[in-house]
């Protein structure tokens, strides 16, 4: 099922993000290296909440649980993107797409296009490298800009994707220098090349060839199960349309129609624990953010109301009796947040429960 939407902007209220350590400008090196999310001072009088993702792919390392957790700072927010990430010839290579650049700017998110300009051998794999760092002087120089700033983050999304090309040919300059210096061989400089050209060219050709690439994607995980699913409907594509004509090419990991309404469901799936990981879950947070402001949901010619839902699913039975206080305050803060925001949390197919202050559980 081929699902359309449009969304014009996002009112949300997050409540399940983590505080937040504050760092110093001075202190980026070592923030970078231990958090994935923080407080940074820019100078007495200005911060800014930083997240940073370790491959520009969306799936790897939970980047939008890192993102999330600075929604809550009422001032800016920036997240640090790598143009490219080379993990070597037995390792992957990502590119960075369009398509986050604009999600992040419907967030209200400032993107800093960053790269890799050291890293060490893998000691497991030959033609692998690991523990890669940014350069640390490109991010700081764009983001003590920031104070300055006075468009929204659109506007300076937008100039961080028109140096996108110079930044990726710096990019493939550092893996250059860093295959030649641990003599570790990495992915084809050639197609690399090929890619970093297109970025190159305009905003234009970047938007098209990401989003054709985008839609290739979303075509190829309808028809995949992840390990983190336990589902029992049908996957759905749904492809979002913005207020500025721009696309995203999402999958629904479950569909269910009642009615004119349609239930948008995200799975997350534990096998061993005893709920999925806080990770997990503000992830899918993120997607709630989206389901919960669509508009004119269609499929053909027929209109839904949407109705989106976060559904987690365990290996055996929950019991609330078993629960950490910490896992208990998660569940209850989710539930104060699906109520806020207008989505249902399902756990093994039945409404969150949450504590009573007396202790006891009811149904939401």
């Amino acid at each position: 099922m081929d699902i359309c939407a449009d969304i014009k902007e996002i009112r949300y209220k997050p409540l399940l993000c983590s505080d937040l350590g504050l760092v110093n400008l001075s202190e980026l090196d070592t923030a970078l290296a231990e958090k994935g999310s923080f407080l940074l001072n820019l100078d007495s009088r200005n911060q800014c909440a930083v997240s940073w993702w370790v491959s520009p792919k969306r799936t790897r390392s939970y980047p939008y649980a890192r993102v999330y957790d600075t929604l809550r700072f009422s001032g800016k927010k920036v997240t640090i993107i790598p143009v490219v990430k080379d993990e070597g010839k037995q390792g992957d290579r990502d590119f960075l797409q369009w398509d986050t650049v604009a999600l992040m700017s419907l967030l209200g998110i400032h993107v800093v296009i960053a790269y890799y300009a050291d890293a060490i051998r893998s000691q497991r794999y030959r033609h692998k490298i690991t523990d890669q760092r940014f350069d640390l002087d490109h991010i700081r120089s764009e983001i003590e800009k920031l104070p300055f700033y006075q468009s929204d983050a659109l506007h300076w999304n937008l100039s961080q994707i028109d140096g996108v090309g110079d930044i990726g040919q710096i990019a493939l300059t550092a893996y250059t220098d860093i295959s030649q210096r641990l003599d570790v061989e990495m992915h084809s400089l050639r197609s690399a090349t090929k890619r970093i050209k297109i970025l190159r060219e305009d905003r234009a050709t970047f938007m098209a060839y990401s989003r054709a690439l985008a839609l290739q994607a979303q075509k190829r995980e309808t028809v995949t199960i992840q390990p983190k699913e336990h589902l029992t409907g049908i996957k759905a594509t749904l492809t979002i349309k913005n207020y500025l004509g721009g696309y995203y090419y999402w999958t629904c990991d479950e569909i269910e129609i009642h009615g004119n309404q349609m239930y948008l469901i995200e799975g997350k799936h534990t096998r061993n624990a005893k709920l999925p990981s806080s990770g997990d879950i503000k992830d899918a947070l993120v997607k709630m953010m989206l389901f919960t402001n669509l508009e004119n949901l269609t499929v053909g010619e027929s209109n839904y109301t949407p109705i989106p839902i976060l559904k987690l699913t365990t290996g055996a039975p929950l019991d609330l009796d078993t629960l950490t206080n910490k896992q208990r305050h998660l569940l209850q803060t989710l539930s104060q947040e699906a109520d806020a925001n207008g989505f249902r949390v399902l756990i093994n197919d039945r409404n969150l429960r949450i504590m009573n202050n007396d202790g006891h559980d009811r149904d939401e």
